[in-house]
């Protein structure tokens, strides 16, 4: 009965819970209050829950913040990638998001 029960989890969708969603908002918020990125979209798929950043609502994603669900009992895995590469690893979501405070930012004169 068990594997069952178990089995049933692993093939529900995986998402990313409130307070992660809201620490990432408030980042992404920051950036778009700042006219650097536009727009967002959430997917989700049985092991990995993703929060992908565009610049513009018709290009592909400049970043996405992934979850990885944990095996066993480990945390869950975040990682940050941009188009080509992974940015930032981590066990803490709030390391990958520190990832954003060292890029470049735009200067308006």
């Amino acid at each position: 009965m068990s594997q069952i029960l178990t089995q049933r989890r692993k093939d529900r969708p995986f998402y990313f819970s409130k307070p992660e969603f809201t620490a990432i908002v408030a980042t992404y918020s920051l950036r778009v209050a700042a006219a650097e990125w536009r727009d967002y979209a959430l997917d989700n798929t049985p092991k990995t829950a993703f929060f992908s950043i565009y610049k513009n609502s018709q290009e592909t994603p400049v970043f996405i913040i992934e979850k990885h669900r944990p095996q066993g009992k480990e945390d869950p895995l975040f990682l940050l990638r941009d188009r080509k590469r992974v940015l930032a690893r981590s066990s803490k979501l709030q390391r990958v998001l520190e990832h954003f405070d060292r890029l470049p930012k735009l200067v308006k004169s």
